[in-house]
C-alpha cells in the first residue's frame, strides 16, 4: 500500500489530525505567551482570583488555531452542512473572545452574541434536539419548543464550561475527556468528519495544558478558549443524540444518548446548577461571580490545583463508570433518578468543604499558598502603578 493509499484510510487521518493539532497547539504557545507580555494583554489579578501573579489570557487563540487546521486537512465529503455552520460560528464566537479577553464585554453583549451563534447552527443547520427518548415521559418535541430548548443547551453547556475555568487544568481537562469521548462515539458510529473535529479539539487541549499547568510558561484559556471549546461540545452533544434519534431501527445506536451526554459533561453542569442554586436561595444574581465553586472550596481547603481537577474529573468518570456497569439495568428516567442523589451529594460535599473553610479563619486567609493579603496587596500594587504610569504620561 503507497503512501497515499495509507492517507485515505479514515483511522490514520484521525490519528494525524490529533497529531498536527497537538503539534501546532504546541509551537504556537509559546509566541502568544511572548506576544501577550510584550503587549500587556494579561489576566488581571482580582480578589477571586486562585493566582498571585498575572498570566497571558490568549491561549483559546492555540486552541482555535490548531483545531481548525488540523481538521481540514483531510477532504470530508460526509461532514454535512451542519458542520459547515459549526465552523462559521466559532469564528464568530473567537472574536466575541479575543475581545471580552482584551476589553471585557458585559454580559448581555456575550449572551446576545452567543445565541446568536447558537441559532446560527440550529436554525439553518436544523441541528436541535426533537427526542427525549422517553425522559419525563417526553417523546417528540415541537418544532418552536426543540428550537428553544436547543438554545438553552447550547448556552448552558458554553457558559458552564466557562465557569468551571477557575482553576490550572480543570476546563482543560474536562473539555479534553469530552472532546475524547466524543471522537470515540461519533468514530463507532462512522461519522468520521465529526470523530476528526473532536480528536482535533483535543489535540489542541493536552497542547494548551502543557502550558496551562506550567510554573514559568503559564497561559490561560481566556474567554476565547472557553467560548470555542464549549460551542463545539454543545454540537457534538446535540449531534449525537440527533444520531441516536432513531435507535429503534439500528442496533448500533442506543436508547440513553442524552444520558451519555449528560454524563459526559456531569462535572461543569452539577457545578453550574448547584452555584445558581445557592445564589438565588441568597437573594443573589446567578451571574455574580464568587468563590464558592467548588474547584475553589477545594484550593482554600488546601488542595493544589492539580489534585483539585484530579478529584473532580475522578468524580466525575466513578459516576460515568457505574452508569455503564449498571447501564442494562437501569431505564432513563431512573437513570435521571440516579443522577439527582448523585447531585445531592455532590452539594453535600460542597456544603461540608465551605463549612470546613469557615471554621477556621485562619485557615480561610490562604488560598492553596496564595495569601488573601497578599493577593490584595498585589491587587493595589498594580493600580498604584497603572495611576503612576497615567500621572507620568500627563
Amino acid at each position: 500500500m503507497s503512501l497515499i493509499d495509507l492517507l485515505t484510510v479514515k483511522e490514520i487521518q484521525i490519528a494525524i489530525s490529533f497529531f498536527i493539532s497537538l503539534v501546532i497547539s504546541i509551537a504556537i504557545i509559546p509566541v502568544i505567551i511572548n506576544i501577550s507580555k510584550l503587549k500587556d494583554l494579561m489576566a488581571e489579578i482580582q480578589l477571586r482570583s486562585s493566582h498571585d501573579q498575572v498570566t497571558p489570557t490568549l491561549g483559546g487563540i492555540a486552541i482555535f488555531a490548531s483545531t481548525l487546521i488540523s481538521y481540514f486537512i483531510w477532504d470530508n465529503p460526509a461532514e454535512g452542512h451542519d458542520t459547515h455552520l459549526t465552523i462559521s460560528a466559532i469564528i464568530i464566537l473567537f472574536f466575541l473572545g479575543i475581545k471580552d479577553d482584551i476589553l471585557i464585554l458585559s454580559p448581555e453583549k456575550k449572551l446576545i452574541i452567543q445565541i446568536a451563534a447558537s441559532l446560527l447552527l440550529i436554525t439553518l443547520g436544523d441541528i436541535r434536539i426533537t427526542n427525549l427518548y422517553g425522559l419525563f415521559g417526553i417523546q417528540e418535541i415541537p418544532y418552536l419548543l426543540s428550537i428553544s430548548f436547543t438554545t438553552f443547551i447550547f448556552i448552558s453547556i458554553i457558559n458552564s464550561l466557562n465557569l468551571l475555568d477557575g482553576i490550572d487544568g480543570l476546563a482543560g481537562t474536562v473539555g479534553l475527556f469530552a472532546a475524547l469521548s466524543f471522537s470515540y462515539l461519533f468514530y463507532n458510529l462512522g461519522f468520521f468528519a465529526h470523530a476528526t473535529l473532536a480528536i482535533s479539539l483535543a489535540g489542541s487541549i493536552i497542547g494548551f495544558l502543557r502550558y496551562n499547568w506550567s510554573k514559568k510558561n503559564k497561559i490561560f484559556m481566556g474567554d476565547t478558549g472557553a467560548l470555542i471549546i464549549g460551542f463545539l461540545l454543545s454540537f457534538f452533544s446535540i449531534k449525537f443524540v440527533m444520531i441516536n434519534d432513531t435507535f429503534n431501527y439500528n442496533p448500533l445506536l442506543g436508547h440513553d444518548a442524552p444520558i451519555i451526554t449528560i454524563l459526559i459533561l456531569l462535572l461543569p453542569l452539577f457545578d453550574t446548577l448547584r452555584m445558581f442554586t445557592i445564589r438565588m436561595l441568597n437573594g443573589k444574581s446567578p451571574f455574580v461571580g464568587d468563590r464558592n465553586h467548588m474547584h475553589h472550596l477545594l484550593i482554600d481547603t488546601g488542595f493544589s490545583h492539580i489534585k483539585s481537577t484530579f478529584i473532580l474529573l475522578s468524580y466525575n468518570l466513578i459516576i460515568f463508570g457505574i452508569y455503564l456497569i449498571s447501564k442494562n439495568y437501569l431505564t432513563n428516567n431512573t437513570t435521571l433518578f440516579y443522577l439527582f442523589i448523585n447531585f445531592i451529594i455532590y452539594c453535600l460535599i460542597g456544603k461540608y468543604l465551605s463549612k470546613k473553610i469557615d471554621s477556621k479563619s485562619i485557615e480561610r486567609l490562604q488560598f492553596s499558598k496564595i495569601d488573601k493579603i497578599k493577593r490584595l496587596q498585589i491587587v493595589d500594587q498594580y493600580k498604584n502603578e497603572d495611576s503612576n504610569k497615567s500621572v507620568a504620561n500627563k
